[in-house]
């Protein structure tokens, strides 16, 4: 049986080596590349280009069964005009190229900013259909991300599948904590593989979602039971273990 054909965004960033680390003996991947070209470690098909251009997004995304769009602007602190271009333009035309070029899923890395205003003034405990309430203007960019998403599987019959990414960070991380709140919000290198990965392999039906991209944490405080229930998520890590 011939591997399914991934394109990962980004693939420079710190999440993106990680998911080509992790991905690249389950699927035939094509990575993405926009500044920063990393050497070839496997046998990914390599491209670069700026998620800006959509004509070269459609060359991107040409014959995928599914895209995973990690390429933004990833700062919290980031002005409204920083996260157009990246975030908002690259953002359409990623959901459009797959429109124009027929690929069936896009798995979008969002953020827990989206709902980060629930953190900072409560109610702390969130779930994924609360209303968003962005605590930043990088997470409203997010939040854009994710209701563009759901107008093209209603319009265009699109599957999308958002990650509400947490603190994704080595174990190091945990165990030399500055404050606590990583105990809550961590996101493991191999559970972050393992959601993308039951993400791209989630049934036809599930045609939109939104999963907070977190692992198995003991004092967690966004829900993932739907992503437990839905795609069979099962985080292997749990930040309280390197306490």
């Amino acid at each position: 049986m011939s591997r399914k054909k991934v394109l990962i965004t980004g693939a420079a960033g710190r999440i993106g080596v990680v998911l080509t680390d992790g991905l690249y003996e389950r699927y035939q991947l094509r990575v993405l590349y926009n500044r920063t070209i990393l050497d070839q470690k496997y046998d990914e098909e390599v491209m670069v280009a700026n998620i800006t251009d959509l004509e070269k997004m459609e060359e991107a995304v040409d014959g995928m069964d599914a895209v995973v769009h990690m390429a933004g602007n990833p700062s919290g602190g980031a002005t409204f005009q920083e996260t157009v271009e990246a975030n908002i333009i690259g953002t359409y035309n990623i959901y459009e190229a797959c429109k124009r070029r027929g690929v069936k899923r896009v798995i979008f890395a969002s953020t827990n900013h989206v709902t980060g205003m629930y953190e900072k003034k409560g109610p702390i405990y969130t779930t994924w259909e609360m209303p968003v309430r962005p605590d930043s203007y990088y997470g409203a960019s997010k939040a854009y991300g994710e209701a563009l998403g759901r107008y093209y599987v209603d319009e265009y019959e699109l599957s999308v599948i958002c990650h509400r990414i947490g603190s994704f960070q080595p174990v190091s991380s945990v165990r030399n904590r500055g404050s606590d709140r990583i105990l809550s919000s961590w996101l493991s290198y191999k559970d972050t593989v393992q959601l993308t990965w039951r993400s791209i392999e989630a049934s036809e039906k599930i045609d939109f979602a939104i999963y907070y991209g977190i692992s198995g944490n003991t004092r967690a405080y966004w829900d993932i039971q739907n992503a437990r229930e839905e795609i069979g998520y099962d985080p292997v890590d749990n930040a309280e273990d390197y306490v």
